[in-house]
């Protein structure tokens, strides 16, 4: 074991952890949601550190060999090594504090050892003064949410890709059939069930063109800014070369904030990229809705296609099989609005400069990235690319249809089409046969204008 002290006390600490006494503390405070740091939060994290050391040794601030030991250490969890180190709840008091230290300790004592001393001893790498250099939590922690979202959603956008080239195909392979069109879940006109599917692809399209928007939103940010933006304990050589620096080590297209004390106090961002996976998250599930309708069956529903069997349905009833790939999606959806809620509340809580609920707010976003990637690749690999289409119980619900009756509209008048079709309705035969009953149009008319196809 090994004694370490800070301004609460001292506590004693396993000496084979890298983490420290603060993380000690946090883990102790903070029994929140049983999760730990998301692993390319703490990536970002130790990006951010890396970046730090060598713009601090560049600076002659950092001395030469502490900054190697500590881009080691960055470079070795960035590889996956020490992820049981990072034990801090992901929701957690004190704005992230937490989470950096976490970070700055097992950076810190990793390094320690990397230069022959033994853990704790901060003598040799201090977490705060050396690896939290010029840093504050207030900047480190937006900044590693940020960065995050540019990797998560890298995964959500490769699927949403996916599902739009799956839909496309659909579209195409289902073009000829002809089927019902329904509003208000009454029999409307005719379409064709590949431009239903066709209408879906357009709908996703529109959420992958504004998930393509995201980096726009959060590409500033405010490293160098330290505790509320003024860049207090950073001199103008970091401020000027942190973000280029952080670019290069994470690879992601980061600009410093035009205005580091607004990048540190608000977190509007934020709210507008859950915004754009909101509305993703409510299309998909309209289409899951629909979905489940156009299948529902198979005898007693509208059957119109079947989607491809996943597992049995029922533990009591024998041979059902239900559409539970549809079904998860919607359950993310309501999840991800959820979600939106939580952090539109957090961002709108924030006090003077600086939000003291980016936790909570990271923890939500990422959850929705995250479940609303599965949710998409789930949906493609075992739903949409097996739909297959009932096409001739479709035509037959086209035929006896009196939705198709509006075609004839300019031609025998609104009154008189609204007469055939509750007629039609009242004996139970199709609009052609009451047509043909009344001898209201020629047979060359009524298959002229009564041609499904030419509706669509």
């Amino acid at each position: 074991m090994r004694v370490e002290t800070d301004m609460v006390g001292s506590a004693t600490i396993d000496e084979g952890v890298y983490y420290g006494l603060q993380t000690l503390r946090a883990s102790e405070n903070f029994h929140i949601t049983g999760r730990r740091l998301t692993a390319e939060f703490i990536d970002s994290l130790a990006e951010i550190k890396k970046a730090a050391a060598l713009v601090n040794g560049e600076d002659g601030r950092l001395a030469p060999e502490k900054m190697r030991a500590i881009v080691q250490a960055c470079d070795e969890i960035l590889s996956g090594k020490f992820r049981d180190q990072f034990i801090t709840d992901a929701i957690q008091g004190g704005a992230g504090t937490s989470a950096n230290m976490n970070v700055n300790e097992v950076v810190a004592n990793r390094a320690i050892e990397i230069l022959g001393g033994e853990k704790g001893d901060y003598t040799l790498v201090h977490p705060n003064d050396h690896v939290n250099m010029s840093q504050s939590t207030n900047d480190v922690i937006p900044t590693a949410g940020k960065m995050t979202v540019l990797k998560l959603m890298r995964g959500l956008e490769k699927q949403l890709t996916r599902l739009v080239d799956a839909l496309e195909e659909k579209a195409r392979e289902f073009d000829p059939i002809l089927k019902m069109g329904r509003t208000q879940m009454q029999d409307a006109v005719p379409i064709r069930l590949g431009q239903e599917f066709g209408a879906y692809r357009s709908m996703v399209l529109r959420d992958l063109s504004r998930m393509q928007h995201v980096p726009d939103e959060i590409k500033y940010v405010n490293m160098g800014g330290t505790a509320i933006g003024t860049s207090i304990n950073a001199d103008d050589h970091y401020v000027k070369n942190i973000v280029p620096a952080l670019t290069r080590v994470s690879g992601l297209k980061l600009e410093k904030a035009a205005n580091l004390i607004d990048a540190t106090q608000n977190v509007d961002c934020f709210v507008a990229v859950s915004a754009v996976l909101r509305t993703c998250a409510v299309n998909l599930s309209k289409m899951a809705n629909d979905l489940r309708i156009l299948s529902s069956g198979p005898r007693t529903g509208f059957h119109e296609i079947n989607l491809p069997p996943r597992q049995n349905g029922s533990s009591i009833m024998p041979g059902k099989v239900n559409p539970v790939i549809p079904e998860v999606v919607s359950q993310v959806a309501f999840g991800v609005v959820g979600n939106d809620v939580t952090i539109s509340m957090a961002a709108e809580a924030g006090q003077l400069e600086l939000n003291a609920f980016e936790p909570v707010i990271f923890y939500k976003l990422f959850e929705s990235i995250t479940t609303l990637t599965g949710a998409v690749q789930t949906l493609v690999d075992n739903c949409i690319t097996g739909i297959t289409a009932n096409e001739a119980h479709c035509e037959e619900l086209v035929e006896h249809s009196v939705g198709i009756i509006t075609a004839l509209c300019p031609y025998i008048g609104y009154s008189m089409a609204a007469d055939i079709a509750k007629a039609a309705i009242r004996k139970n035969i199709s609009v052609r046969q009451e047509l043909v009953e009344r001898n209201v149009l020629s047979q060359e008319q009524i298959d002229r204008y009564m041609d499904p196809y030419s509706m669509t």
